[in-house]
């Protein structure tokens, strides 16, 4: 058989109404349904079940036994139309399911490019997840959540429905969000979660230059460690910053919150900032 057509092992399971682009590589006890797209050079591993309206880019790795496209756990559901759509360049190791969208909102559930998602993370139906995010063992997407582009959840970490993770933000091990977390955030913790500073070592990786992590230091000091409400701390950032990529970001996801942003608790700054 010619390298670049699609390889199916014998076990496997392909409807005659799937697509499978060149290259693609089905592995051993995979079940691939009627309305699913595969693109080039993606590689199910084993026991992948891949449903419903489900389409997904080139070159991706599904590791054994994850589930994409999925009806959501949603009661309202009666089975419409909606859709999982994945980019290119993704990992989804051991586990890890997706779920297809409701009919609330834009009827799909979306993730980027260039992701990796470990053993047993779940992304619940309506979620829109960016690009070159990380996502740890365990965690755990609700409903209708966005996540930015370069954000990590750690292990375990569950996240409220309708929630935002802004881009490069950080949140740490066994977190319970219920806020929104803020563009280049560090945050951590349960009962509540809280703010503790800068996510100063994921932006130096991402080739944020000195001047400008100082100049979100001198942001987050406004909105977070001050005696300003966010009000307050919103028109002091817009009065004493120059407009620019950081600041505009900032402002315009703090204005667009809806459950309110996760706050900082105790006193944290001077050790969580350098």
């Amino acid at each position: 058989m010619p390298e670049n057509n699609p390889v199916r092992h014998p076990t496997a399971v392909v409807h005659p109404g799937a697509e499978l682009a060149e290259g693609a590589r089905i592995g051993p006890y995979c079940v691939v349904g009627e309305h699913v797209r595969i693109g080039p050079r993606t590689r199910l591993e084993s026991h992948v079940v891949i449903e419903g309206w489900t389409t997904i880019g080139a070159d991706n790795v599904i590791g054994a036994h994850a589930v994409i496209g999925a009806p959501p756990q949603d009661i309202g559901y009666k089975g419409e139309e909606t859709r999982v759509v994945i980019g290119d360049r993704n990992v989804l190791r051991e586990f890890v399911t997706v779920h297809r969208a409701t009919t609330k909102e834009e009827r799909v559930t979306t993730i980027g490019n260039d992701n990796y998602l470990m053993a047993f993370v779940h992304i619940a139906h309506d979620c829109r997840v960016g690009n070159q995010t990380i996502m740890i063992n365990g965690a755990t997407l609700g409903g209708h959540i966005s996540v930015g582009d370069h954000a990590m959840i750690s292990a375990s970490t569950g996240v409220h429905q309708f929630c935002r993770i802004g881009r490069f933000a950080m949140i740490g091990g066994y977190s319970v969000i219920t806020q929104d977390v803020v563009p280049f955030s560090r945050v951590v913790g349960q009962r509540p979660a809280r703010v503790v500073g800068l996510n100063i070592i994921g932006l130096r990786r991402k080739g944020f230059s000195r001047e400008r992590i100082a100049a979100l230091k001198e942001m987050f000091k406004a909105l977070f460690y001050s005696d300003l409400n966010t009000r307050q701390a919103v028109e002091r950032i817009e009065g004493g910053f120059p407009a620019g990529e950081d600041r505009d970001e900032l402002l315009a996801f703090i204005r667009a919150s809806k459950r309110g942003l996760i706050k900082k608790t105790g006193e944290e700054w001077e050790n969580a900032s350098d």
